[in-house]
């Protein structure tokens, strides 16, 4: 039996403030957060949704330098633009706050002090790379060189992109400052260390052990290889003059690491909430018997399920989270969403070009959830959806039962009679959909809960065509009383289980039922509206989506790929060498004979090569660009003599040889002509 709680606080992913929302954002964090906590205020459950904007760390101080301009005006820009983005698209925090506010400093600087003066950090003196350029040391991020693992040269100092092993900047080949692009030198400095390492059992235990059954895959998946890898103390403080002070002598010159001072960021909201409202926060983040859950995306799951529940542990007196359902990436007309490429549906400016159509969005970004795999946003899909789902069956519904009721009854709810086996199949099936919709959000299958909310829509429809009340009128009035009072009782429902979902519809819906909004106890009802009750004036849910409003958008992505083609600066030339270094090179003609994808990975493809010289097995990060199937027969250039090198337990012997553009698109550097395999390039 599951554990009943007395109250909820949910969080979700503070949204960094560099730059505004995009739906990548709404799909993966924000709307499914916010279904669960309308859906358990519906149910009367004490809920506190908290939300907040991430102000601290060095892409901020790189976009002030570059503006010219200081931190702070930057984060007020973007916190400002996101919350009314928020606000406007009907996301119901209960307090959106931000890690540049004096109570969050405040607090975050107290929650590092304790355990400072607990002893549960370790100092250590190292060396880190230092650009001696911008008088800077270099954040992870802000290293880059060639993967050690798999050659690829665009590698950060944390990850590689390519075929995703976690480095540290100091396994880096040939690296260099992404903020000047000089070589950084290596210099001493003094931090302190969360050592995870020491909590690995405690881990174990609690999520590898304790959540096995109710944790997604996904997020299960991932913590187990983090803690099966090993895990190692990580810095919580770093040299920079931007973000949360740290409190304790000889600390200079350094602030909380961004990661470390971000999820305390919930808490601080809390107590920003608090202060508000007049109600106690500690009991949200300190009472066992209050369920804690974080909405995020996937890319924050190592932070909210091994280093945040480290902290909270660390610290003893706050509860861990119940549940973190991480959903994944979603795309955008078959790429991925990128800020830097302005390939992106902006929230604000879907605001402006779609007014009153919030609820739209957030139904096509949850029946397209990336749940369990990445997903894909087209607006061709978000038109047929509207079209074809919205209109056609949820609004057409509603708004042939108040348009036939307010023909035949004046608007006033018709009274119940004798009921035909279809009305008992019906009101039967009325009363099971709430339940299955609870069980599917309480799972948090969103998606899954949106379908059955739907379905009731679909019972409705079906029901008043399958009956034909207009046609019955003259003959059996008393009939067609029976046949729309069972639909107004439906569309009631709807009411209420659609609110989480289409908070803006379901208001509208209230409104022509002339009702106030209801409980989710009572969903599923047959009496909500009695008989006489006196309705508002129908109209139209939702509206059609013409295909020009669709060529509109699809233009606009199409004309933002042409600008960044032209715009894009070709890569810097490299160091220059000497005729004798490139002829070291042996880069010989050769064709693919099999190729498929390496297990457990995205990007790499395990390629058999006829080089002419020998057949031999390459590895190559191609795995997103090209199907296995497409490839074989292609005719390749490779370098050959490249040392053999292991990648994910496979000896890769050699590089096939790919151009990329400005958007990341790979493709095969290969003769025009037949030539035959082991061809030399020269």
């Amino acid at each position: 039996m599951s554990k009943k709680f007395k109250r909820y606080t949910i969080t979700s992913a503070l949204p960094y403030a560099n730059g505004p929302i995009h739906i990548g954002h709404l799909a993966g964090v924000y709307v499914p957060a916010d279904i669960y906590a309308r859906y358990l205020r519906s149910k009367g459950e004490d809920v506190l949704f908290i939300g907040g904007s991430d102000e601290h760390g060095v892409p901020i101080t790189i976009k002030a330098r570059k503006e010219g301009v200081t931190p702070q005006d930057i984060v007020d820009r973007y916190h400002n633009i996101i919350k009314k983005s928020f606000e406007d698209f009907g996301i119901s925090f209960d307090v959106y706050s931000r890690t540049s506010a004096p109570v969050h400093h405040e607090t975050a600087s107290a929650f590092f002090k304790k355990l400072y003066d607990e002893g549960k950090f370790i100092e250590k003196t190292n060396e880190q790379y230092y650009d001696e350029a911008t008088h800077t040391f270099l954040a992870d991020r802000y290293i880059t060189g060639t993967c050690p693992h798999c050659g690829y040269e665009k590698a950060y100092g944390d990850q590689c992109e390519s075929c995703g092993t976690s480095l540290s900047p100091l396994e880096l080949i040939n690296p260099k400052s992404a903020l000047s692009g000089n070589v950084p030198v290596l210099r001493e400095t003094k931090h302190w260390y969360l050592p995870l390492d020491q909590y690995e059992d405690f881990l174990r235990k609690w999520i590898l052990e304790g959540h096995k059954d109710d944790w997604k895959t996904n997020v299960y998946g991932q913590v187990r290889s983090w803690i099966d890898q090993g895990l190692k103390p990580r810095a919580v403080t770093r040299d920079l003059d931007w973000g949360v002070k740290v409190p304790v002598e000889g600390a200079e010159g350094k602030v909380l690491y961004v990661w470390f001072d971000a999820p305390i960021g919930y808490i601080s909201a809390a107590r920003e909430w608090s202060a508000r409202t007049g109600k106690a926060w500690e009991p949200y983040w300190k009472s066992q018997d209050t369920k804690l859950v974080h909405f995020i995306g996937k890319d924050n799951i190592v932070f909210h399920c091994i280093i945040f529940p480290v902290m909270l542990k660390a610290e003893g007196s706050y509860i861990l989270p119940d549940n973190v359902p991480a959903n994944e990436f979603l795309n955008l007309e078959n790429d991925k969403i990128s800020t830097s490429r302005n390939w992106a549906v902006w929230l604000h400016e879907y605001l402006e070009e779609f007014p009153g159509k919030q609820d739209v969005l957030r139904y096509v970004l949850t029946a397209n959830a990336p749940e369990t795999k990445d997903n894909d946003f087209t607006w061709r899909d978000f038109q047929a959806r509207n079209n074809n789902e919205l209109l056609a069956i949820f609004g057409n519904f509603v708004n042939r039962t108040l348009i036939l009721t307010k023909k035949y009854f004046d608007g006033q709810v018709p009274a119940r009679h004798a009921l035909h086996a279809i009305d008992r199949q019906t009101l039967d099936s009325l009363k099971a959909f709430p339940k299955k919709i609870a069980r599917s959000i309480e799972l948090y299958r969103f998606r899954e809960a949106l379908g059955e909310m739907m379905n009731l829509a679909r019972l409705g429809n079906k029901y008043l065509t399958d009956n034909e009340p207009w046609k019955i009128f003259k003959t059996d009035p008393e009939r067609v009383e029976t046949i729309l009072n069972i639909s107004l009782q439906i569309a009631a429902s709807l009411s209420i289980v659609a609110e989480p979902f289409l908070p803006f519809s379901a208001k509208r819906l209230n409104e022509m039922l002339h009702i106030e909004p209801k409980k989710w106890e009572d969903a599923g009802k047959d009496d909500l509206l009695p008989a006489g009750h006196v309705l508002g004036k129908p109209a139209f849910l939702f509206e059609k989506i013409e295909d020009a409003d669709v060529e509109k958008q699809v233009q606009k992505l199409l004309d933002t790929k042409k600008a960044n083609e032209a715009t894009a600066p070709a890569v810097p030339q490299k160091e220059e060498i000497t005729y004798d270094d490139f002829t070291k090179m042996d880069i010989r003609t050769g064709t693919i004979l099999e190729a498929e994808k390496v297990p457990k990975t995205k990007k790499l493809l395990q390629l058999k090569i006829d080089t002419g010289i020998d057949r031999r097995t390459v590895v190559s990060g191609i795995a997103e660009h090209y199907k296995p199937e497409e490839i074989v027969g292609r005719k390749v250039c490779v370098l050959v003599n490249l040392a053999p090198r292991k990648l994910r337990g496979i000896t890769s012997q050699g590089m096939i040889l790919m151009a990329e553009d400005a958007d990341g698109k790979l493709c095969f550097v290969a003769p025009t002509e037949e030539v035959r395999n082991g061809s030399e390039v020269k």
